[in-house]
């Protein structure tokens, strides 16, 4: 042994490798540069979550006191909160039934888009038919088809067939428009899936329906929950479609709300916890399914 070689087994691992120890000072710096960001995206965080807060605290107070002061002084004195403006809520039958028509509305919009997406992107990701690759293209077309190109002539089709007004054509509404980005997003997903798994299944005697049911849906668990909280949150979050294709008493809790402010005008005790509840409602959803809609998308970023 030389004693170059003894030099060398002596040295820091670091040394021997050719790779330089991080000086104190970049370590340092290193760290305060991620505590600048992490107090950064904290602020960040405040900020976006003040608005949310202040309609809470809104719907706390009396209208006077809202007319007096801002909604921050609440937390100063809680000696103000009251439930009133929650208890004209429910007496108000047009914000409660607008409420209920809202999920009527949307958890029909959101079930038949998951089930019929996953069957179409199961079908064109490993479904063999003639044209399966123009069809899918066309899906994908209709992907960029504007909401408002399509509204006049729906409506006149939705009135010849007898559907205008209720609330059958603004769930078929809803399903439509949300048919092409499902398809699109499932037939990506289930693409990646191994084919061994489905040729393993296919020798033990599965049939397409077993195997959609027993190992693609499994596995593509993640991402059908993004997409049914994405379809949930278009549908409960929509006006326009609702305010052309509804009738009065079909209404959602956005066009009712829209609706009191120009019946009304500023009517802070009915409006206050009735856009609370209605933001509650989705938030709930999105918070109930989180690790789902975050490992779903992950997985499409990864692959």
């Amino acid at each position: 042994m030389t004693a170059q070689t003894e030099v060398l087994e002596g040295a820091p691992v670091a040394e021997r490798s050719g790779l330089a120890k991080p000086s104190v000072a970049s370590r340092i710096a290193a760290a305060a540069g991620g505590g600048f960001l992490r107090i950064f995206l904290i602020m960040v965080g405040l900020l976006w979550l003040a608005p949310t807060v202040g309609l809470l605290l809104a719907s706390l107070r009396t209208p006077e006191d809202t007319a007096d002061s801002g909604w921050w002084n609440l937390i100063g004195e809680p000696s103000q909160i009251t439930f009133d403006s929650y208890s004209k809520l429910l007496d108000n039958s047009q914000i409660t039934d607008s409420l209920w028509n809202t999920l009527i509305i949307t958890v029909p919009a959101t079930l038949l888009v998951v089930v019929v997406g996953s069957l179409a992107g199961y079908a064109f990701a490993w479904m063999d038919f003639p044209g399966r690759d123009w069809w899918f293209l066309g899906v994908v077309g209709l992907l960029v088809v504007p909401v408002q190109v399509a509204l006049l002539p729906i409506a006149r089709l939705f009135g010849d067939l007898g559907i205008f007004g209720s609330v059958f054509g603004v769930v078929l509404f809803h399903t439509g428009f949300g048919l092409p980005f499902a398809v699109f997003l499932l037939r990506n997903f289930f693409a990646e899936i191994p084919r061994e798994l489905l040729e393993a299944a296919r020798l033990d005697g599965a049939g397409e329906l077993r195997l959609f049911f027993r190992v693609v849906m499994p596995l593509g668990g993640p991402a059908i929950a993004s997409l049914g909280i994405f379809q949930f949150l278009w549908v409960w979050n929509d006006m326009l479609v609702s305010l052309i294709f509804a009738d009065p008493g079909n209404q959602p809790v956005t066009v009712a709300l829209q609706t009191q402010v120009r019946q009304f005008g500023n009517n802070i005790d009915v409006l206050a916890p009735g856009a609370f509840i209605s933001m509650v409602i989705p938030l709930a959803v999105f918070f109930a399914f989180q690790r789902q809609f975050v490992t779903g998308v992950m997985a499409g970023a990864v692959k």
